[in-house]
């Protein structure tokens, strides 16, 4: 991915209907990000099936760092540079790829891929309940306070919690909550850390795949062994798993961001769950209780309000106040504060903003802090 460019001229006559045939385009391939990361839970479940969950991450990692290299060199993108950022990129994989994939083909073993669907959906709850405490510019509004807690009553639904849990695999469970919980820290340590590299969106996503490759790669010998034979439908779930929901899937997920900003993008969070469910009862025939959707309903109506922003009415800086700040003047504003760009947001001045701006392995695995790629 490219760091954002500044504000173009507005288009001109000749070039309107390309424009609206970009914008149409953008669509079908939301629908096509939304169908691979809502199929990614049940390519995990089949995976397992022929491979350890040690295994299945590994492959999914490996195929996806194969795709974003593809990519890199045709666009001749160049590596990230600097012991510091390689460093933060090594974090941000372990948190964003390694951990939590990891997490979810461990609990894919004995819990549904619905289920697993469903879980992944808490990431924008934990996210808020966290930012809370480890960003200062997240203030609570009691919107987004209502929409914790009816996300978590969203959860306790799903888990059937008024009979006990009953029928329920509890370390299954928990450690697809406990995946979706790590997705939520690596977004706040990708925004502390990440945000300001200079280097393009891409050049991150790809370093830092191939660096979670790199961890499972020494992870994965110690706990598995070689499998005596190869099934040909889990070998082609991993692939698929990898090339498409973890490489081709970024690519996506980029173009939609780069063409109508991440705030729009991040809409297929909530998608992904409907999809995961449908997927896991229509291919797999995994069994669906009353309080499975309705739960998941629940969550989804309660992520959506943790998402919401206060509007702010600012009045214009004085021009002494705007060269204190160094904006030159009142009449001329420069990019936004680091958060501001996450979400395609302006100054106060409301100086144009580029769609895509933020970092590049939050845009790319978990749309503007607000998601997350399964």
């Amino acid at each position: 991915m490219s760091p954002a460019a500044p504000p173009s001229a507005p288009p001109s006559p000749s070039s309107r209907p390309a424009r609206t045939s970009r914008l149409l385009d953008w669509r079908v391939r939301f629908g096509v990000l939304a169908l691979i990361w809502g199929f990614s839970f049940l390519f995990i479940k089949v995976g397992t099936e022929g491979f350890a969950p040690f295994q299945v991450t590994f492959g999914r990692l490996l195929f996806g760092t194969a795709v974003l290299a593809v990519a890199m060199a045709v666009k001749r993108d160049r590596l990230p540079r600097g012991a510091r950022v390689w460093g933060h990129l090594t974090v941000a994989a372990f948190l964003l790829n390694a951990l939590p994939f990891s997490l979810f083909a461990y609990a894919e073993l004995t819990i549904p891929s619905t289920l697993a669907g469903i879980c992944n959906a808490t990431t924008p709850l934990w996210g808020m309940l966290l930012s809370l405490v480890a960003l200062s510019e997240d203030r609570p509004t009691r919107v987004r306070a209502a929409g914790l807690g009816i996300g978590f009553i969203g959860v306790l639904t799903v888990l059937g919690a008024w009979q006990g849990f009953s029928g329920l695999d509890v370390t299954g469970t928990a450690l697809a909550l406990l995946a979706s919980f790590s997705y939520a820290v690596g977004w706040i340590y990708v925004r502390r850390t990440l945000s300001d590299t200079g280097v393009s969106h891409l050049s991150l996503a790809g370093s830092q795949v191939g660096l979670a490759t790199l961890q499972l790669a020494v992870v994965t010998p110690l706990f598995t062994s070689v499998p005596e034979s190869v099934e040909v439908v889990p070998l082609l779930a991993v692939i698929a798993l990898g090339a498409l929901g973890t490489g081709y899937a970024m690519l996506l997920q980029y173009g939609v961001v780069a063409e109508v900003g991440p705030t729009t993008a991040s809409m297929v969070t909530y998608f992904i769950p409907v999809i995961a469910t449908a997927a896991g009862v229509a291919v797999l025939g995994e069994q669906l209780a009353w309080n499975t959707p309705v739960g998941a309903v629940i969550v989804l109506a309660g992520a959506a309000l943790t998402q919401t922003r206060a509007s702010r009415r600012t009045a214009p800086p004085s021009r002494v106040d705007a060269s204190r700040r160094g904006w030159g003047s009142p009449l001329r504003g420069k990019a936004g504060t680091r958060d501001g760009a996450l979400a395609g947001a302006s100054t106060p001045l409301r100086a144009p903003a580029s769609h895509g701006a933020g970092p590049g392995p939050e845009v790319q695995a978990g749309h503007a802090a607000t998601g997350t790629h399964p």
